[in-house]
């Protein structure tokens, strides 16, 4: 069972993180499932969209609600999050390697993703998950003893991936040795 993850400090670093390995893992042949996310700056707000790219070639989906310029709390569309678990869900079968964007507040509590990585990991599939440092206990504590932190960048994440797809599952032609 290979379970990564990888926390970085500056706000949306994770996201950029995850987003060059992703690239850096498809160029390679992985076959991905899971989500990378992307955050639209908008000139009439102070805060980002938030967009779940579904792997490993969409739909794009809009995770924030639009709550009004003054608007304090949680702008998270459970609807949404909810559409894009069953969307990862639906490809772990054609998958060798899982991505999820966040383990957040919903996952921390046991909803979100935490279906689509258990799953996964009970397919044998390696899972790559980006956490904050907000999160961190609750993911740790999630993972229990079986998650390995990985250094933030796509060349090691790409290493890191290659060791952990399962051979039998077809080694991407730019993980060969």
């Amino acid at each position: 069972m290979q379970l990564g993850y990888v926390t970085t400090n500056g706000r949306g670093d994770t996201d950029a993180c995850l987003w060059q390995a992703v690239q850096a893992l498809q160029r390679a042949g992985v076959a991905l499932a899971g989500t990378i996310q992307s955050n639209p700056r908008r000139d009439d707000r102070t805060r980002c969209d938030m967009d779940l790219h579904v792997l490993p070639d969409g739909p794009v989906l809009r995770i924030s609600q639009d709550l009004g310029v003054d608007a304090r709390g949680c702008r998270l569309d459970g609807a949404a999050l909810e559409s894009a678990v069953a969307a990862c869900q639906a490809r772990l079968p054609r998958a060798s390697l899982v991505v999820i964007n966040k383990f957040g507040k919903h996952e921390a509590q046991g909803r979100g993703f935490v279906p689509v990585i258990a799953a996964a990991l009970d397919r044998d599939l390696p899972v790559l998950v980006g956490v904050s440092a907000m999160n961190l206990p609750a993911f740790l504590d999630f993972a229990g003893g079986l998650a390995r932190p990985l250094p933030a960048g796509p060349k090691p994440i790409l290493r890191w991936a290659c060791k952990a797809i399962t051979p039998g599952s077809g080694q991407p032609a730019g993980c060969a040795a």
